[in-house]
């Protein structure tokens, strides 16, 4: 049973009211938020409030759903009504939107309790989740790691257990390689199944908002429950694959699983024997192992960082000082006003990714970078739809390597990018994936593969991830940290 279900049970039963569960997480908050930084915000009244709403509908003997009073979060880069959203930047200090992300919307009409709002890298630039204004957040399993980025504060949240579950943004992985790194469950719906709307941009395109939780049960309630069709984002879809939950535990004897050969090239010992452990369990359930090969695989990773910092020129642009957010206090006409908000407000690794934008799409450099960049796109997204043919899901490494120490990012930047590498082939090609723990290392830090499926297959790569965790048991090690149900 996953944490969703038991909380569930619990309010309906009555062995615990919303607002007992509700107090007993943000105590937990209080005490442990200091040493992991997950939290950059913690919202106890919105958390109260609802936890009584939810309380007054049980005690009037009404149903409540399977969300309803159940403490999550929410990552700083998704918009809340008059609550402070900062995207772990100085540039958008004091922000308090006028509006909800859709989302949260979502959420809150189903009476979830969010506790809060989570760290992450700055406007989701970073892998580490060390770009952040507020400092980076840390792993549950070991705080001299970093928990992964950029929803960071998500994964150390959630693997902590002082949150449920957590709402995350994947560009190239965010969602999926802290799951990876925090030892919990990450899934990066489809493009366009989950809206947008109020996710504050980083590169549009390649963006999706997507649940963090403990098992790939809570991953497929939370799924199910945000995948809505919405009119305020032009490119959403909603779930066209259907409901995903009642689609869990079905047989896999005869799927194909493939495996890229490319998916293992450069990856660490101990990553790619967990992943091929993981492959030997399918077989063992009926499965078939299909291997392959993926050449267009090694333009992923320019192709991404082209286009996100490209979008991310564009889409930063809007903070100048003059509408929303930090301005300098000092400054000489409004030219100077722009220039020093902008350099004062944002980091530097967002700094580097506009200069890099702004040059790729500059006169002279557009065709030789950004429009190159996008041809190749399209040839991924065919790489991806010709492996389909031969296989159901694909399985792969989420992450080449476990968590780092704090501070390596800084010492190594070039290997701190390469971390994406696996899992940035899925957003270019706008495709699910899903990240699940499949061992740990010789140090107790946990290893993560990920399941990529078809467009809208989200019920296919689920049911695969839950029927992994029933084989080998959700007897995975669990933190000394957060609240015990």
């Amino acid at each position: 049973m996953g944490s969703i279900a038991k909380i569930h049970e619990m309010l309906v039963s009555k062995q615990v009211s919303c607002t007992e569960l509700t107090k007993s997480y943000l105590e937990e908050i209080e005490k442990s938020n200091g040493e992991l930084n997950a939290y950059v915000n913690v919202t106890p009244d919105t958390a109260l409030e609802t936890a009584k709403t939810v309380d007054e509908k049980i005690a009037k003997g009404k149903e409540i759903g399977m969300l309803e009073g159940v403490p999550m979060t929410l990552k700083d880069n998704l918009s809340t009504k008059d609550i402070e959203t900062t995207c772990c930047s100085k540039i958008l200090k004091g922000y308090k939107p006028i509006y909800n992300a859709t989302v949260w919307e979502n959420l809150s009409a189903q009476n979830a309790v969010m506790l809060g709002k989570t760290n992450m890298d700055e406007f989701a630039m970073g892998s580490s989740c060390e770009t952040s204004c507020f400092g980076g957040a840390m792993n549950p399993f070991n705080t001299k790691y970093v928990s992964g980025g950029s929803s960071g504060g998500v994964a150390s949240a959630v693997g902590a257990n002082i949150a449920a579950y957590g709402l995350g943004s994947d560009t190239g992985g965010s969602i999926r390689q802290p799951a990876s790194f925090c030892g919990i469950v990450g899934l990066k719906p489809t493009y366009g199944s989950v809206s947008r709307y109020g996710l504050i941009a980083y590169a549009s395109s390649l963006d999706q908002i997507g649940p963090i939780t403990k098992s790939v049960e809570d991953a497929s309630i939370v799924f199910d429950a945000i995948s809505q069709y919405d009119e305020k984002d032009s490119t959403s879809k909603g779930n066209v694959g259907g409901a995903t939950y009642g689609k869990l535990n079905n047989d896999i004897k005869g799927m194909k699983i493939g495996i890229a050969r490319e998916y293992l090239d450069g990856i660490r010992d101990d990553v790619k024997e967990a992943v091929l452990n993981a492959a030997k369990v399918y077989e063992s359930l009926g499965a078939e192992i299909v291997y392959f090969d993926m050449p267009a695989l090694k333009f992923a990773l320019p192709v991404y960082y082209i286009i996100a910092c490209a979008e991310a020129s564009s889409n930063l642009g809007r903070y100048d000082g003059i509408r929303f957010g930090y301005k300098t206090p000092h400054y000489n006409g409004t030219h100077d006003m722009i220039c020093r908000t902008r350099s004062e407000g944002f980091g530097e690794e967002v700094k580097r990714r506009i200069l890099l934008g702004t040059y790729v799409l500059s006169a002279g450099y557009y065709d030789a970078y950004y429009k190159k960049a996008q041809n190749l796109r399209g040839t991924i997204v065919k790489a991806f739809t010709d492996a389909f043919e031969h296989c159901d899901v694909i399985l792969a490494p989420t992450v080449p390597m476990t968590a780092f120490e704090a501070g390596h990012a800084v010492s190594d930047p070039i290997e701190t990018y390469l971390t994406d590498i696996c899992t940035v082939p899925v957003n270019i090609a706008g495709l699910p994936g899903v990240s699940v723990p499949c061992g740990f290392n010789a140090n107790g830090m946990p290893i993560g593969m990920q399941l990529i499926g078809k467009s809208f297959g989200e019920a296919e790569i689920l049911n695969a991830a839950f029927k992994y965790q029933q084989a080998v048991g959700e007897n995975f090690k669990d933190t000394k940290w957060g609240v015990k149900l």
